[in-house]
């Protein structure tokens, strides 16, 4: 009798469930799906999935069938004079780290405790969310050792407001490479990532990052290390191979900071899936890009800002070489082909502002209905998120509506009006608050 009674708890909870799974109803002027521009769809949401999606009387209907005596009329969201867009995905942060001209990347190394950074994180993770990025692909803590599996944790515990966040962890440098310069030889210095060359030293460390948390393996295929100032290849190829090997075992894949085109070149054949950066690419390591299908994440904004770090003044001195030379291998990268993935290093500059790096790819060459769909549906597909990325039925209700046409202006997603995550509204205009169908 009492496993009976507790079957009926359980069923009756289920059902509960169930019928109080908020049902919206979404009115934008324009849906962007992850591909393409559709006028005056509609998009109908309920739980943590998109129900529906396409011409107002479909939706409605849909919308209608919901409507039984044990479930509420849907909540209908006005979202006039807005582009409806699937929520942005980030992909190259790193949420423990803060621009360098407020703090250089040595000091936050060496000199901020892990406590202040993971506080400071939780500020960056509400930014980038309020910013319309649900997704973040979090690239390293940078020496705040496996920092990133709690705050991914906090987050989806909803202990903190934040993106969902694929995360690398410490990531992997070969000796001698990454730490913190202008020290002593004498001194041991902390490292902004994990150490380690090698059969075995490799696989261990790409088990123990996997073990620990780490979603995807980073590696460093160059560095500017030693007392030379130009970035040179740290891991050999069969290196990166065991890597990447030892990662695809556990169903996660490889990625690399590779600027140099020697470092690409042999992440590329090591069988990285992206790079990052890529900023001393040639027409003929593009090219072998494209033939392997391994995409670049261009990280545009971060070498911009940098510059003006140094002193740079932007729209009244000419523009660099370094920034000249960024423009050149950009243009490359799109003729080849290249699959471009949206990502900005944002960490370098302001979380929250992760738009800029939209604004300079459009600055760079690509057009603006290209950009959203990079940071939409095609990072979504290079980064294995197979309900995210696109507004189908079914799929994750990530949604972020921006005032006005950003498929022709690329700064209007800088016009946060809405933002959704798994079907939950964590940012609402006023005038856009839910009212219940009538």
């Amino acid at each position: 009798m009492k496993q009976l009674f507790a079957f009926i708890g359980i069923l009756f909870f289920i059902q509960g469930n169930g019928f109080t799974q908020k049902l919206y109803l979404l009115k934008p002027d324009r849906v962007f799906d992850g591909t393409a521009i559709h006028e005056g769809w509609r998009v109908l949401v309920q739980g943590e999935k998109i129900i529906a999606v396409g011409e107002p009387k479909n939706v409605e209907d849909a919308a209608q069938k919901l409507q039984t005596p044990d479930k509420s009329a849907p909540q209908i969201i006005d979202l006039k004079g807005c582009t409806l867009l699937p929520g942005f995905i980030e992909g190259h942060s790193h949420l423990f780290l803060h621009p360098y001209n407020e703090t250089t990347w040595d000091d936050q190394v060496l000199k901020e405790a892990r406590s202040l950074r993971t506080a400071r994180a939780t500020l960056h993770a509400k930014q980038t969310l309020m910013a319309g990025f649900t997704t973040v692909r979090d690239l390293g803590t940078e020496g705040a050792e496996f920092d990133d599996v709690g705050l991914k944790q906090a987050i989806n515990q909803g202990i903190i407001p934040g993106p969902r966040m694929v995360i690398a962890t410490k990531a992997l440098i070969a000796t001698g490479s990454y730490a913190p310069k202008g020290f002593s030889p004498d001194i041991e210095v902390p490292q902004g990532a994990e150490e380690a060359d090698g059969h075995d030293r490799l696989i261990q460390a790409v088990r123990r990052q996997i073990g620990k948390g780490a979603d995807v393996v980073k590696i460093y295929a160059d560095y500017r290390w030693g007392l030379m100032g130009d970035a040179r290849p740290t891991f050999l190829v069969d290196e990166i191979k065991l890597i990447v090997e030892t990662a695809r075992s556990s169903g996660r894949p490889t990625i690399a900071h590779a600027g140099s085109a020697e470092g690409m070149r042999r992440a590329i054949l090591g069988g990285c899936e992206t790079l990052e950066h890529g900023d001393a690419g040639t027409p003929e390591i593009f090219s072998l890009m494209h033939e392997k299908g391994v995409a670049l994440c261009p990280t545009l904004a971060a070498g911009d800002a940098v510059s003006q770090y140094r002193g740079w003044k932007k729209g009244v001195e000419p523009e660099p070489e370094r920034i000249k030379n960024k423009r050149i291998t950009f243009k490359q990268a799109l003729d080849a082909g290249v699959t471009i993935c949206f990502g900005g290093d944002v960490g370098v500059f302001s979380h929250g502002d992760n738009a800029r790096e939209m604004e300079m790819m459009v600055d760079y060459g690509m057009k603006p209905l290209d950009v959203l769909r990079s940071a939409t549906s095609i990072n979504a597909n290079v980064f294995h998120l197979s309900q995210l990325g696109n507004i189908k039925g079914n799929f994750l209700a990530d949604l972020v509506a921006v005032e006005g046409r950003p498929e022709e202006r690329i700064s209007d997603v800088r016009k946060i009006k809405f933002v959704m995550k798994n079907g939950e509204i964590f940012h609402n205009e006023p005038n856009l608050s839910p009212k219940s169908a009538k």
